[in-house]
């Protein structure tokens, strides 16, 4: 739970529920904006199945409520390549309903998003980033993420080409130490 100036929010496991809102949330960045390039908006059904694939991936899915249960924003983190040695790091994704921008959802949230992946093992977070979303770029900064690279003209969407920021940050000891056994997401592909 955390305190804003506008009141109290609660973060927590998404669940099957939690789909409609989330398919709500995210159809206006994929309508309106160039934070993700998919171009059309997944609907519930979709979005159910997408929260089920990573829950039981064994990947965190979480929710901000506000005080009447209403989901505000919505993080997750999944596998950032999909060959074997990727499984320590992940890619994180916030999205925060626009009228809700703000008010401390997004940070809050990226926070608790770190905190779990740390939990399961995971020891390295990427975000990719949208050239055209600087505050995408200040928030994952602030929760510690450093520019690695940048990928010139790697999306095209709203008409236009567009740069891909990759940024990094380290969950636990990184690489500084040997893992301890796998995370309880890896499965062996």
């Amino acid at each position: 739970m955390f305190v804003t100036m506008t009141g109290v929010l609660t973060i927590g496991d998404a669940s099957l529920d939690d789909a409609a809102a989330i398919a709500e949330i995210y159809a206006h960045y994929v309508l309106e904006s160039t934070a993700t390039f998919e171009t059309v908006p997944p609907g519930e059904d979709e979005s159910r199945r997408r929260i089920r694939e990573h829950i039981e991936g064994g990947y965190p899915f979480l929710v901000t409520r506000d005080e009447e249960g209403r989901v505000l924003g919505f993080g997750f983190a999944h596998r950032y390549g999909p060959r074997a040695g990727y499984r320590y790091s992940v890619e994180t994704t916030i999205y925060v309903r626009p009228e809700s921008i703000g008010r401390g959802i997004g940070s809050a949230l990226l926070g608790e998003l770190l905190g779990e992946c740390e939990k399961r093992g995971f020891r390295q977070a990427f975000a990719v980033i949208a050239a055209s979303e600087p505050t995408s770029v200040v928030l994952h900064a602030r929760a510690g993420f450093f520019p690695v690279g940048t990928l010139a003209a790697a999306g095209w969407k709203h008409g236009q080409w567009i740069d891909v920021f990759l940024m990094q940050r380290k969950l636990g000891p990184g690489g500084d130490t040997l893992p301890e056994g796998d995370p309880p997401a890896f499965s062996r592909d």
